[in-house]
């Protein structure tokens, strides 16, 4: 399971393609899946057959941004769905001491589980642990805590596993073209989730000696940066064949920098699966060609695991009791071959 610790807000930038707890673990099963349902409010529920009432305390940070915003609406909207399920949510921090006392007022009012998508993992390692000393089983939602310990099921998204698509799709596209060259706009290096995001690309294009990244720049996972870090990029390659951009926020200033340059002699793969991707796949009509999925609908699945977690229920389609304890979620490639099965996922 990878770590993905963050201090920054634009760490928190990413959630995961998701169904719901049973469907999800025949993703999580195979590398290459033939089709993987959509995932969105209007998915299966788990198990909708009423059950034992269960109160659900949510905390996640400050819903600042469209990825964080779609993970509380996934949350809000998966629980209305339930008729047994009450929702506490909290209002949202970045500040790592405002969300600790958030998640403890949670304890306090002795809610029955926790869904908490932290900050930052390590700091509210500590609260996880109150939480679960307190008899309140935790869902660590994506940014996973320091210990084990600090959670019942952990859930999230794989980094590497984006990078390594992203990088076997372009190796597809480009396998018969000699000397082919690619380019990486990367996410902010600070983060463990940009290194792996690009090892898992890097990993991918050693399956393809034709191939060779020649260039590679940080952004840091907003709009303004990728159009500045893009026009870098650009001005210094003249010629290259694919270009994969870890995040589709900064992707929407590196297409308006391509646009500007004028430039439509390569593919490019994004990340993340914001509806504006999703859109310009669709229309076909730019160099964006797919992104790799990473979408918020894993919060409506933290939602599912609480519910039957607070339910002392399995996963449906599982033998096991007991729900697992953890879930790496499989980052779909979406391309204008399957976007309308994905669309419905996007974020804006």
């Amino acid at each position: 399971m990878p770590e993905t610790p963050s201090t920054s807000r634009r760490g928190l930038l990413f959630g995961t393609a998701a169904i719901s707890a049973g469907a999800l673990l025949t993703a999580c099963t195979s590398n290459e899946p033939k089709k993987q349902e959509a995932a969105t409010d209007n998915a299966p529920v788990a198990d909708d057959k009423p059950g034992k009432a269960v109160t659900i305390g949510f905390a996640g940070p400050q819903a600042d941004h469209g990825w964080l915003n779609a993970i509380n609406q996934n949350a809000k909207s998966r629980a209305e769905r339930y008729s047994d399920v009450t929702l506490e949510i909290t209002e949202g921090s970045n500040d790592t001491a405002a969300q600790i006392g958030q998640v403890q007022t949670l304890i306090n009012k002795k809610v029955d589980v926790l869904v908490i998508l932290p900050a930052d993992g390590k700091a509210l390692t500590q609260v996880g642990l109150q939480a679960m000393k307190a008899g309140i089983p935790v869902v660590n939602l994506d940014r996973i805590f320091a210990s084990p310990q600090a959670y019942r099921c952990w859930i999230g998204g794989d980094n590497y596993g984006m990078g390594l698509n992203a990088g076997n799709y372009i190796g597809e596209q480009l396998k018969d073209k000699p000397n082919a060259k690619v380019i990486e706009l990367a996410g902010l290096d600070n983060l463990e989730l940009t290194k792996q995001r690009t090892q898992g690309f890097d990993d991918a294009l050693k399956n393809y000696p034709n191939i060779k990244k020649v260039a590679r720049q940080a952004a840091d996972f907003t709009v303004e940066s990728g159009q500045a870090k893009m026009a870098q990029l650009l001005q210094a390659q003249s010629q290259f064949d694919a270009l994969w951009n870890h995040d589709d926020d900064q992707g929407v200033g590196a297409l308006r920098a391509i646009a500007q340059a004028g430039r439509k002699d390569f593919l490019m793969v994004g990340g993340a699966g914001a509806k504006s991707a999703m859109d310009a796949i669709k229309a076909d009509d730019s160099v964006l060609k797919a992104t790799v999925l990473y979408p918020p609908t894993m919060a409506a699945s933290a939602i599912d695991l609480a519910r039957a977690l607070g339910q002392g229920k399995g996963v449906s389609g599982m033998a096991e009791l007991e729900i697992p304890a953890s879930l790496t979620l499989y980052s779909a490639v979406v391309t204008k071959d399957n976007v309308d099965e994905y669309l419905p996922t996007g974020f804006n």
